[in-house]
């Protein structure tokens, strides 16, 4: 469908961090206040994997997403970093030492995203091809 989200994304900019997830009880006043106080970009929401979703940037090569908190977690945000391959990438962070939190997933087009939780208990994103 030619309204669906999709992403190419940039060279140059591997292992920046070019998305920050945020999980909000409150995700159109998260967006409102973001856009007012911040000066983000925020995009009309779309219905993704896991619910409502809804995208800012903040510079050509930074932005992210808003959504409603799961059961059981509490706001806050998530940095994804951007990847040459996601499957590669969630390979190499688990035979480092990270634990499994989501494999490689399909979000949008041209978008794989995963979840690992680095040494240390810190939740990390993959995003990349």
């Amino acid at each position: 469908m030619a309204d669906e989200p999709s992403h190419e994304f940039t060279e140059g900019v591997y292992g920046w961090i070019t998305h920050t997830d945020i999980a909000s009880t409150d995700p159109a006043a998260t967006a409102r206040w973001c856009e007012t106080v911040l000066g983000w970009t925020i995009r009309p929401p779309f219905e993704g994997p896991k619910g409502s979703y809804q995208l800012f940037t903040y510079a050509d090569t930074g932005g992210g997403g808003i959504r409603a908190v799961e059961p059981l977690e509490a706001p806050g945000s998530t940095p994804f970093v951007h990847v040459r391959d996601a499957q590669a990438a969630f390979d190499g962070a688990l035979a480092a030492g990270a634990e499994a939190i989501q494999p490689p997933t399909r979000v949008m087009e041209g978008v794989t995203t995963a979840l690992v939780r680095a040494p240390g208990g810190v939740v990390i994103g993959l995003s990349g091809p």
